[in-house]
């Protein structure tokens, strides 16, 4: 084969590869599943004005974004999937999960749950609205004043009367079954309440218990025992907005977190099998566990588990 017949050849199969779109990979989940949507505080990764390495990781190329944290479970036999929060970054998470799961003609989640009223936690329902989707009554599940807040607060209001969104009234305590198979208990926990009050969740799907705490102020500052609480379930995403205090340039006590090293300190004397269970996730910009691989394998290194965007975990088989 002469030389020019072989550049003849090369080029063609380089032509062919770039016209051919990538072929999507059939999703392997069956029965029911758990992915994770996002991993960071409400305002994302980057941050809004922050000149800081941290963030200019991500301005420079040298880093990936996070989204805000939220969470889906899917259940692969009736084609239903719910979300746990409505973030900023709705659009990407919704692309992505539906890309995971292969149901590209689905364009709206079975249920939304949300937690409370900071941004990150629900200013995503905006692209179920007028201008966006113009969805048809997507249940969005909510304690009693972050139901009212969104009935008499613009311009959440106008989903509720255009009927963009169908409010499912959740009481502390009561578990709600979205589906057969599917059962969500919302529990109240401290935070800054300043419109709603700030829920966290136990999910019970596909034989499985999992812990759902984004946000708390301290766990000493709950009524609940946070160690019997992880007990009590297969795996925990519980809050990890900060790494350590000092780590923001202003008076931390004003936004009250439980530190990781903090939440480490407590939790070093469960037995190496509830550690294992607990999975860090909503990362403020800052923490290092967005972004320094070190910082993440000494976390693993003591037993723990850092929560990654675009996990999908497996809670039931076919």
């Amino acid at each position: 084969m002469n030389s020019m017949l072989k550049h003849f050849i090369w080029l063609s199969f380089l032509l062919h590869s770039a016209c051919t779109p990538p072929r999507k990979a059939p999703s392997p989940q069956h029965g029911i599943s758990l992915m994770v949507l996002g991993v960071a505080q409400d305002g994302g990764y980057p941050h809004a004005g922050c000149r800081r390495d941290c963030c200019r990781r991500v301005w420079s190329g040298r880093q990936p974004q996070s989204s805000p944290t939220c969470l889906a479970i899917a259940d692969h036999r009736s084609r239903k999937v719910w979300m746990f929060e409505a973030t900023p970054a709705y659009p990407a998470q919704w692309e992505r999960l539906t890309e995971a799961t292969g149901w590209a003609d689905k364009n709206a989640p079975d249920g939304i749950f949300l937690t409370h009223a900071h941004i990150g936690h629900y200013t995503g329902l905006m692209y179920l609205g007028r201008e966006a989707l113009g969805a048809t009554a997507v249940p969005v599940y909510a304690l009693p004043r972050m139901k009212n807040f969104l009935e008499t607060n613009g311009p959440w209001s106008q989903l509720v009367s255009l009927k963009n969104i169908a409010i499912q009234p959740l009481q502390r305590d009561s578990a709600v079954e979205p589906a057969p198979g599917i059962r969500v208990t919302p529990f109240m926990v401290p935070h800054r309440d300043e419109y709603s009050e700030t829920a966290g969740y136990r999910i019970e799907a596909g034989g499985k218990r999992i812990l759902f705490i984004p946000d708390i102020d301290k766990w000493e500052k709950w009524e609940r025992d946070i160690s019997r609480e992880i007990e009590a379930v297969d795996i925990a995403f519980l809050d990890a907005t900060f790494y350590k205090n000092g780590e923001l340039q202003r008076d931390m006590r004003e936004i009250p977190h439980p530190f990781v090293e903090e939440s480490m300190r407590l939790f070093d004397v469960l037995p190496a099998t509830e550690k294992a269970k607990v999975h860090f996730i909503h990362f403020n910009h800052t923490n290092p566990l967005l972004w320094d691989p070190a910082e993440v394998k000494a976390v693993e290194a003591r037993g723990f588990q850092v929560a990654q965007e675009g996990a999908i975990v497996p809670l039931s088989g076919q």
